[in-house]
């Protein structure tokens, strides 16, 4: 977070925007979310032209994003977020998403979405996912992890724009071997719980090498660690 924006914590809550051209759908939303002592909806928008400029006027942490909006959709608005002033410390962005619209998937992983949330989860889902962003973490479930992984096992398979890229081999280097342990781990989807039991280290520890991991390798949160791994050949598809 900027200098200016205090994180959420023991003594501010979550702030949270909405952002679904269907009124009952984010009074729904706001009814499930208020309920909790340490999330506050700070504000609705029906469009995204509406929710990226809200973004920049209200600061919250969290944005659930609908994709399929009038005008400027969500994919849009979220670029339009992801790439703001506040850049890394900016609000993280929850998309919306279902089984079957991998393509809205993997756009909102190029516009630089730090979740994804199932249309057909829980509202104990929605609460979790949130806080899990606000926490600086991103959030891709099992499921939409196995589809990102099918991606990259097809012949040329990428989710960014102009094919796979040229590994970085410089940031790459400047990982230590435990650090790429956790990155290859990572990748697979596993919790900081999961590695720490691994690895036989201490969640604390983990979550410590996670964040050097992402900021050696100038990523935003885990989402972005995954396509990174895949996309750069640090694993491969069933490797």
């Amino acid at each position: 977070m900027s200098a200016d924006h205090e994180a959420p914590g023991a003594d501010r809550p979550i702030r949270v925007l909405l952002a679904d051209d269907q009124h009952l759908v984010r009074t729904g939303f706001r009814v499930i979310l208020e309920v909790e002592d340490d999330i506050e909806v700070v504000g609705e928008a029906a469009d995204g032209e509406r929710a990226a400029s809200m973004a920049r006027a209200l600061r919250p942490d969290v944005v659930l994003m609908d994709v399929e909006m009038p005008g400027v959709d969500g994919l849009e608005a979220t670029r339009r977020i992801t790439a703001g002033d506040d850049g890394p410390g900016g609000p993280a962005v929850l998309i919306l998403t279902t089984f079957d619209r991998d393509d809205y998937l993997f756009a909102a992983l190029r516009a630089g979405a730090s979740g994804f949330l199932l249309k057909n989860g829980t509202p104990e889902d929605l609460i979790e996912a949130i806080r899990v962003l606000a926490r600086g973490d991103g959030l891709l479930a099992p499921e939409l992890t196995r589809r990102v992984i099918a991606t990259f096992a097809r012949p040329g398979g990428s989710v960014t724009s102009g094919g796979p890229r040229t590994a970085p081999e410089a940031a790459l280097r400047d990982l230590t071997p435990r650090e790429r342990e956790v990155l290859v781990l990572v990748a697979g989807g596993a919790s900081n719980g999961e590695i720490a039991a691994a690895l036989h280290l201490g969640e604390a520890t983990v979550k410590t090498h996670v964040s050097r991991v992402l900021a050696k390798l100038g990523l935003r949160d885990r989402v972005q660690a995954v396509v990174f791994a895949y996309e750069h050949g640090v694993v491969r598809p069933g490797g």
